[in-house]
């Protein structure tokens, strides 16, 4: 009887044990730490150990109730001051990083084993966060970029739609807090991302300047009925005048000379005339009848 009494104690003691395990999670991506070094060999990642990579949901306070910068103390908050996950609180430059665009809406999924009511919410480490310096409280946004409550849970993520940080470059971290209603725990994780600048629209080509096109001489109507003649034009009647004027001008010394010999023969037709005439006119003077 004092056996099965034992081990019905037992039983409810596993139980009891394996209640708040149910509630185990991690931010997927972007990935957490823990969970980023269980398919990571990074040097930072062998640095953490074994229960790192094995617990990697298991980041997890009791009885917080929202006074996280009173209970998680500066320079453990990615361990959430629990002793056996100190190693994540490594100042180092070499965790594994999750590359984000600035100012980007995202997709961000956090894996749980089981959907439990909560809310999330996504701090992002100041302007000037330096990754070879303890993660402080001080070193964070005062405000959340993002706060959601009971989103809905898909393929064993939870999944939530956010505007990423604006002005955001190089290596900072997001601190998220998933504060369960339906446990007493508060999960705590480090997600080490690179912002880099937003990809701008490629630049309209400059217009071309819009050419006219050469207008051409449109052909006179021709009347109906009546084929347009393709015989060319006739020639214009030669000028005699303009065709001799032409000939001298392109004659030379040789048209010369035959102008001026054609001269001696005027000057001579006329002054035989002359004489012809001075004689007949002397004939009449003496033989008037």
């Amino acid at each position: 009887m004092s056996a099965r009494i034992v081990a019905v104690a037992a039983g409810l003691g596993l139980l009891a044990m394996a209640s708040p395990a149910s509630a185990h999670g991690a931010p997927q991506n972007p990935a957490s730490r823990g969970y980023a070094c269980r398919t990571s060999s990074s040097a930072a990642c062998r640095a953490a150990g074994a229960e790192v990579t094995r617990a990697w949901d298991d980041v997890r306070v009791p009885n917080v109730n929202g006074r996280d910068r009173q209970m998680i103390p500066n320079g453990k908050l990615c361990s959430g001051g629990l002793a056996r996950f100190q190693s994540l609180d490594a100042p180092r430059s070499d965790w594994p990083t999750t590359t984000l665009a600035s100012g980007a809406r995202f997709t961000f999924r956090y894996r749980a084993s089981i959907p439990h009511e909560g809310s999330f919410r996504l701090y992002v480490t100041r302007d000037g966060y330096r990754p070879t310096a303890r993660l402080t409280w001080s070193a964070l946004e005062s405000k959340p970029f993002l706060q959601v409550k009971d989103p809905p849970m898909r393929d064993g993520s939870y999944t939530f739609t956010g505007k990423l940080p604006a002005s955001k470059s190089g290596h900072h971290v997001i601190y998220t807090i998933w504060q369960t209603t339906s446990t007493p725990d508060t999960y705590y994780s480090c997600s080490d991302v690179l912002f880099k600048a937003p990809k701008k629209p490629a630049a309209a080509a400059p217009a071309r300047p819009h050419r006219s096109p050469t207008p051409t001489a449109t052909p006179p109507e021709q009347p109906a009925g009546q084929q347009p003649s393709t015989a060319p034009a006739t020639a214009p009647a030669a000028d005699p005048v303009a065709a001799k004027s032409k000939a001298t001008s392109k004659g030379g010394p040789g048209s010369l000379m035959l102008v001026a010999a054609g001269g001696t023969v005027l000057l001579l037709l006329a002054g035989g005339a002359f004489t012809l005439l001075l004689i007949r006119r002397s004939r009449l003077r003496r033989d008037p009848f």
